[in-house]
């Protein structure tokens, strides 16, 4: 089994190590942060990854205008990603959706259903 590679990007250094910790539990994951979409953008420029872990609410760019980007960019257009937020409205659940998220992660985050997801989406036989 190759080692997969994850992306966290929070402006919360708390909630990046809370991420973190939970993903690895996980076994053979590289997991790389970013605090802001440009940051992200920057390291997604230069290093390919399995999976993207995104906040909505940051400063310089936030994580809905991060997961157009990316949905945008040949590269990494079918890179899977996670957004994680604390506004858990039907509408910002529709918006990240839009804009191209695989899946929508609740904060207060549940490590069972983190770790679920991101099973999920790394594992191509339980994507669809």
């Amino acid at each position: 089994m190759h080692q997969r590679k994850v992306l966290v990007v929070d402006d919360s250094p708390t909630m990046r190590q809370f991420i973190v910790l939970a993903l690895k539990r996980l076994p053979d994951l590289s997991v790389d942060e970013a605090d802001n979409g440009v940051a992200a953008l920057k390291q997604l420029s230069s290093k390919k990854y399995d999976l993207l872990l995104t906040d909505v609410n940051m400063p310089i760019m936030d994580g809905l205008k991060l997961v157009s980007l990316i949905r945008n960019d040949v590269v990494n257009a079918d890179l899977p990603v996670v957004v994680i937020t604390t506004e858990g409205s039907e509408m910002t659940r529709e918006r990240a959706l839009q804009s191209g998220a695989s899946e929508f992660v609740t904060k207060p985050l549940q490590t069972a259903r983190l770790i679920e997801v991101v099973r999920r989406l790394l594992d191509p036989e339980m994507r669809h």
